[in-house]
């Protein structure tokens, strides 16, 4: 998974790929991202991670399973866009783990956070 973006090569934070090669001889590894074979030198692989399992929030893409824990242990965590949007990652099959009361919890809680970014902020200083 790329961690940073990275323009010249057009791959982005979150993007998931495949090692397809690695060549020791000329110090680079090619890694597919969606069909597209980007080679990256040694002194590159800094911007990538292995990502066996991923957060749905940190993963930009669709992927084939998600799993999914809903518990009330996490309730502040839970609402409904939230599980809207970890199930709409899921290209073939959502797995979700817990009690339906915590399921119950998460859909009737509709009300956005209040997020405190200081945005607005940084935006009219710059």
């Amino acid at each position: 998974m790329q961690i940073v973006n990275n323009y010249n090569k057009d791959v982005f934070n979150g993007d998931i790929g495949w090692i397809s090669k690695i060549d020791p001889e000329e110090r680079e590894v090619v890694i597919e991202f969606d069909g597209r074979l980007v080679p990256y030198d040694y002194s590159d692989l800094d911007e990538v991670v292995l990502a066996y399992a991923v957060s749905v929030h940190k993963s930009r893409e669709r992927v084939p399973v998600v799993i999914l824990p809903v518990v009330t242990q996490h309730y502040i965590a839970s609402s409904r866009n939230l599980i809207y949007t970890r199930n709409t990652r899921a290209k073939k099959l959502v797995i979700m783990i817990g009690t339906k009361k915590a399921l119950a919890i998460a859909i009737r809680n509709n009300k956005p956070q209040r997020r405190y970014t200081l945005l607005s902020e940084r935006l009219a200083a710059s």
